[in-house]
């Protein structure tokens, strides 16, 4: 089959969303929650991604559960947000959008990568709305990445104090210049590639519109606060099982990990977040787990949400 690509599927007007736009106060977020269940579950998409990448997931699991993934202000149908678009501040609009659109917690939380350590910040600061979290191919907060051109032990940078959560009067959106929008479009890629070309082809030409839409904000090292988070989730793991007993799962990708026994070694230390946890390595996926092995995440969810509603340890 050809390559899909932008050209093919331009369109005139944006898609209309699969979920609905919650008004958190001067702007909107795409929430987009299906299926009937006792059980509520929240899906965060890893950074870069949208919604669309837990898709394979939610339409699994909305026989059994009620499935809510969105996507984070400034990406696909979300407006652009107050700013700086910390970790908590994401959280506290996910919190609120949830609440309004009377979606009911306690929830389970589900984070895949950079969303990892979102729904751990949503653990943090909500924690009684906090049923169960799973952390699929998350990075750990003690991580060396590429930031800002540097590869670094990013919580190295810590200098400053996480900001509160704003709202549009207290922290409205910086404007993007045309130059910075002009880069930016040059890194976006114009085909469907690998793993989303997984997904439906009427969900891969969504995918195309997404990740092909030009910034809606300005970024600046100045207004990131990522290293700042880096070390506040790291302290709050080291704090000695600040999530409980509440069920906990570890997902890791090991295609991509093989010969980083340093990577796996960290990320398998999240568990000790709460006394009651479990990893799982997925041997016959990377990193992009929920488009990879959505199978794997679904049972993971499948499982956290058993040990929940028994109120029982997970089985090992």
């Amino acid at each position: 089959m050809a390559a899909l690509t932008v050209d093919a599927y331009a369109q005139a007007a944006d898609p209309a969303p699969l979920g609905k736009m919650v008004n958190l106060g001067g702007y909107r977020l795409h929430l987009y929650c299906t299926g009937k269940g006792r059980q509520t579950v929240v899906l965060s998409p890893g950074g870069g991604d949208f919604s669309i990448a837990w898709y394979l997931v939610q339409q699994r699991l909305e026989s059994s559960a009620r499935i809510c993934s969105y996507d984070r202000a400034g990406s696909a149908w979300s407006d652009a947000g107050p700013q700086p678009m910390t970790m908590r501040q994401e959280a506290n609009e996910v919190e609120r959008a949830l609440r309004i659109s009377g979606e009911k917690g306690p929830y389970i939380l589900v984070g895949h990568s950079i969303g990892g350590l979102v729904m751990m910040t949503f653990a943090e600061g909500y924690p009684d709305e906090t049923a169960g979290i799973v952390l699929v191919d998350t990075p750990s907060p003690d991580s060396t990445l590429g930031y800002w051109g540097k590869l670094v032990r990013v919580r190295d940078l810590a200098k400053r104090t996480i900001p509160p959560v704003h709202t549009m009067e207290t922290g409205s959106p910086i404007p993007i210049a045309d130059a910075e929008r002009e880069q930016a479009m040059k890194f976006k890629s114009r085909k469907i590639g690998a793993p989303f070309d997984r997904l439906p082809p009427e969900i891969q030409k969504l995918q195309l519109w997404a990740q092909t839409l030009p910034p809606k904000v300005g970024l600046t090292e100045e207004t990131d606060y990522t290293p700042e988070e880096f070390e506040f989730l790291y302290e709050l793991e080291d704090f000695g099982h600040p999530f409980g007993n509440k069920p906990l799962v570890v997902m890791i990708g090991m295609v991509d990990h093989a010969s980083h026994e340093e990577k796996i070694t960290a990320k398998r230390a999240e568990r000790t977040l709460s006394t009651n946890s479990k990893v799982i390595e997925v041997e016959d996926s990377g990193h992009a787990i929920p488009l990879e092995d959505p199978s794997a995440v679904v049972g993971a969810i499948r499982e956290t949400m058993e040990a929940v509603l028994h109120h029982a340890p997970l089985k090992q």
